[in-house]
């Protein structure tokens, strides 16, 4: 339930993988590519990252993200390569019994990716600068 992909993301399909008759709560998060960052008008991001550690690093996260807010399903997708405006980078999706677990658990699974799974965030802008993304520090 964890991918890291240069396909497009699916979050209806996502969603469909996150049902359970125990769930009282499904919360999906899109995180899209967004036309502006810091003032500067963006074109398209493009994401590199270190596979076989973003997988073990994910994968980590989603167990701990289980047993931390009593999940029942979690799914964690992320795109490498370059993702256009609006479409999705990441895909974050947990079902539990209750909302405040379901939306707790998607914030803090979003943290921690950012704070340590090796995916990079490169911005390219409209005027046809480069930009590498430095990555969240959260304490």
């Amino acid at each position: 339930m964890i991918d890291v992909t240069d396909a497009r993301l699916d979050a209806a399909g996502i969603r469909e993988e996150l049902l359970d008759p125990g769930a009282g709560a499904v919360v999906v998060f899109e995180g899209c590519a967004r036309d502006n960052h810091q003032g500067r008008s963006v074109d398209l991001l493009a994401y590199e990252a270190f596979t076989p550690m973003a997988l073990q690093e994910l994968a980590r996260i989603r167990g701990e993200a289980m047993e931390r807010f009593g999940l029942i399903r979690c799914v964690i997708h992320h795109r490498t390569g370059e993702v256009p405006l609006l479409e999705a980078a990441v895909v974050v999706g947990v079902s539990s019994g209750h909302r405040k677990e379901a939306f707790e658990a998607v914030a803090w699974i979003m943290d921690r990716i950012k704070e340590s799974v090796p995916i990079w965030k490169r911005e390219n802008y409209r005027d046809g600068e480069k930009a590498w993304v430095e990555g969240e520090n959260r304490q």
